[in-house]
């Protein structure tokens, strides 16, 4: 009656002795939590019940997928110190104890994916590294 890929996120919840029939949609995506019960009683059946717990479910999905295709917009944080967003300087510390600095360029290309490219102080010197870094997150940020 009800296949796998159509059940996701929706439980059937049976509850005889408190009266409780219907269909549950749970979901969670970034910390935000989304549910709603579907009573079989108000909807007029366990299938037309189910069926409005999947459309329910369906708008919800086809929201989150949409505000996460939007380009997110990167605001700068109280702890960036470097003024630009993506861009902050990093030390690295070799085996040997020796620590070296860079300007460091971070973006995301894709969802899920993330990119990085350290530009070094002693190389470039302090103000050419952090114009590198900068140029480098523009153009991998797609700015």
């Amino acid at each position: 009656m009800w296949s796998a890929p159509d059940t996701y996120a929706i439980a059937r919840i049976d509850l005889p002795r408190a009266g409780t029939h219907g269909w549950q949609v749970r979901l969670q995506r970034r910390g935000v939590k989304y549910g709603k019960f579907f009573a079989d009683g108000v909807h007029g059946g366990i299938t037309e019940a189910y069926e409005a717990a999947r459309g329910w479910r369906d708008a919800v999905i086809a929201r989150i997928t949409a505000e996460e295709n939007l380009t997110r917009i990167c605001r700068r944080s109280p702890r960036n110190s470097s003024g630009v967003v993506g861009v902050s300087k990093v030390c690295v510390i070799s085996a040997n104890g020796a620590s070296y600095w860079f300007w460091q360029a971070t973006w995301c290309p894709a969802p899920g994916a993330r990119r990085c490219v350290k530009f070094s102080v002693k190389r470039y010197g302090e103000k050419a590294a952090f114009r590198l870094a900068v140029e480098a997150r523009k153009i991998g940020a797609g700015l």
